[in-house]
């Protein structure tokens, strides 16, 4: 079984070897979360070669060699080279750098879920590998549930715990609060919020509007996804 974890990858060297489509993919995200790219190929793939001339990552036009992985956090390993393959888990393995290895569980010691994201909310799905494709069809039925009003809920619910941790209050508290307000719909507002693309409902919007069961009043982006590998 899988622990599953988020990686903050930010300013830390990832290494992706191959640059393909897949391999860009794999580019894409990674650049997204921040990480330092290199990309090692023989042949690039146009988007990548037009990142590397933008100075989004360092490409290095040849096949990859014993030390490419040093310092490295994270390496993505997307080719057809079986050999490539064994080589970049062998090195990741003995440097303690995370490897994926694109539809080779075996040879990986992280996988990448498939994700829906609404703004700050990700929804990840994972086979652990042995079936990415049930993952992708997971994820669009969750699309169809959880709609981009989810991405207006987490910035309205964050800001109203914030203001709670600000007061003071514990940590049940918060929570038993913002389960109130979940259950009492406060999705409804967030969606016609966003609808009519104004501000989260402040303070005085919601004043008073719910009362737990011990008698506290509590206050009451796009779309994107990504497949598992």
């Amino acid at each position: 079984m899988a622990y599953i974890i988020n990686l903050d990858l930010r300013g830390k060297k990832a290494v992706v070897v191959g640059a393909g489509t897949v391999a860009a993919r794999k580019v894409r995200d990674l650049l997204a979360a921040g990480a330092a790219v290199t990309v090692v190929a023989p042949e690039v793939c146009e988007e990548i070669r037009q990142a590397a001339s933008e100075g989004g990552l360092l490409l290095i036009e040849r096949r990859f060699q014993k030390g490419d992985l040093r310092e490295a956090r994270v390496a993505v390993c997307a080719t057809n080279d079986e050999e490539v393959n064994r080589q970049v888990a062998e090195e990741g393995n003995s440097l303690g750098c995370l490897v994926n290895v694109v539809d080779r569980p075996a040879l990986c010691d992280f996988t990448v879920p498939a994700t829906l994201k609404r703004g700050a909310l990700t929804i990840a799905v994972t086979t652990e590998g042995r079936c990415p494709s049930l993952a992708g069809l997971l994820r669009e039925e969750l699309g169809e549930l959880y709609g981009e009003e989810y991405g207006a809920l987490v910035e309205t619910m964050g800001r109203i715990r914030g203001e709670m941790i600000a007061k003071g209050w514990e940590s049940s508290r918060i929570r038993e609060a913002l389960a109130a307000l979940y259950k009492k719909n406060i999705l409804k507002i967030a969606a016609a919020r966003q609808e009519k693309r104004v501000s989260p409902p402040r303070h005085q919007d919601t004043k008073g509007i719910i009362t737990g069961r011990t008698g506290r009043k509590v206050r009451r982006k796009t779309l994107d996804v990504r497949r598992e590998t």
